[in-house]
């Protein structure tokens, strides 16, 4: 039997590279997608395209690596942050970046679902759980992850394209304790950041199958006193 296979979307930055090194410690083949390669992974995929066009084009080589096989998972974690509100000199700069990181990947990370996800295999994406309502100091931020939030409901609708009972889902945090916010944010109250661990055990626990929410949830990452809860939308 051959080894279950996911793609980490993302697989260079800070979750995706704890995603791979799980998802390869649990013998699962890993492939990564970024802009820089991951080496624990067993394969990589490169983007060096500055266009939405260019990247998927760039993507194809993923059918020719897997060939017949199919995907597990696809679990994009992919995006960044900016904040700034709509009279900063960096607004719109911001919005795009944005846009690229979280909405770009998002979409072409569904495109890859509905040609290399088994039936019944999970797409996972990253929503954030402030967009849920205004982000005034982060406009472009907000926007960007509220469009992958509609973007899950599409996917989980009838005639989506998506592999016959697949589940498309988005994971919301409040804040990930990464190495860039623990530099940035040294004061802030750690207990209540998400650690990156238990989205990697979370992730293997839906792409086996268990406890795995409803097709189309929003599941919120609410962390207190070091204690993560799922709460769906």
């Amino acid at each position: 039997m051959s080894a279950q296979k996911v793609i980490v979307y993302g697989g260079k930055g800070a979750l995706g590279s704890v995603l791979v090194s799980h998802f390869k410690s649990l013998k699962f083949w890993v492939g990564c997608i970024d802009r820089v390669p991951n080496e624990q992974a067993d394969f990589n995929i490169v983007l060096t395209e500055s266009s939405w066009a260019g990247q998927e084009e760039e993507l194809e080589k993923l059918g020719d690596q897997l060939q017949n096989d199919k995907l597990d998972a696809i679990l994009c974690v992919a995006g960044g942050w900016a904040g700034g509100n709509a009279s900063s000199k960096e607004f719109i700069k911001s919005c795009n970046s944005m846009w690229q990181q979280s909405v770009w990947t998002s979409a072409l990370a569904a495109q890859l679902a509905t040609k290399y996800l088994k039936d019944g295999g999970l797409l996972a994406l990253s929503g954030a759980q402030p967009a849920l309502s205004g982000t005034a100091g982060m406009i472009g931020y907000g926007m960007a992850k509220a469009a992958v939030h509609q973007l899950v409901a599409s996917l989980a609708a009838e005639n989506s394209g998506m592999p016959a009972n697949s589940i498309v889902t988005a994971i919301l945090p409040v804040t990930l304790s990464t190495p860039m916010n623990r530099k940035w944010m040294p004061d802030a109250d750690h207990t209540v950041w998400t650690p990156l661990e238990f989205v990697a055990e979370l992730f293997h626990k839906w792409t086996s199958g268990s406890e795995r929410p409803t097709n189309g949830s929003l599941v919120q990452l609410i962390t207190k006193d070091g204690e993560t809860s799922l709460i769906p939308v």
